[in-house]
C-alpha cells in the first residue's frame, strides 16, 4: 500500500494536549463536591452565612456512595495532578494555541485541583 494512501487521523480527531488534566480535575471536583455535600460542605457554607437547603437532594443521593465518591475523587484529582505536572515538563513541545500553552487554563486547573482537595478533606473529615 503506498504511503500516500495511509489513513491519517484528521486534526479534529486528535485531542488537544492538556484536556485530560482539565477533565480529570472537573471529574474529581464533582465527586469531591458530592462527597462533601452531606456533612462538611453545609457546615462550611453555614459558617459563612450561606443557606444550605439546596444541598439536601445531592446529600441524600451521595451519602450511601460516600466511600466510592471519595475514592473516585482521589483518583481523578491524583490523575489530574500527574497530567498537569507532566504537561508542565513537556510544555516546550506543545503546539501554539493548544490548551497547555494557555496559562489561564492551567491556572484554573490548579485552582480546581486545590478546591477539589479541600472538598475531599471536608467529605472525609466531617462524615
Amino acid at each position: 500500500m503506498p504511503s500516500d494512501q495511509i489513513a491519517r487521523p484528521s486534526e479534529a480527531a486528535v485531542p488537544t494536549r492538556g484536556s485530560g488534566a482539565v477533565l480529570l480535575t472537573a471529574g474529581g471536583l464533582a465527586a469531591a463536591f458530592a462527597a462533601a455535600a452531606c456533612c462538611g460542605l453545609p457546615l462550611m457554607l453555614a459558617t459563612f452565612g450561606l443557606g444550605t437547603a439546596w444541598l439536601y437532594g445531592i446529600a441524600v443521593r451521595a451519602a450511601p456512595n460516600r466511600i466510592f465518591l471519595l475514592a473516585a475523587a482521589s483518583a481523578c484529582l491524583a490523575g489530574g495532578t500527574f497530567l498537569l505536572w507532566r504537561q508542565s515538563r513537556v510544555a516546550s513541545a506543545c503546539a501554539p494555541g493548544s490548551v497547555c500553552m494557555r496559562p489561564a487554563i492551567r491556572g484554573l486547573t490548579v485552582v480546581g485541583l486545590l478546591t477539589g482537595l479541600g472538598l475531599l478533606y471536608l467529605g472525609y473529615a466531617y462524615a
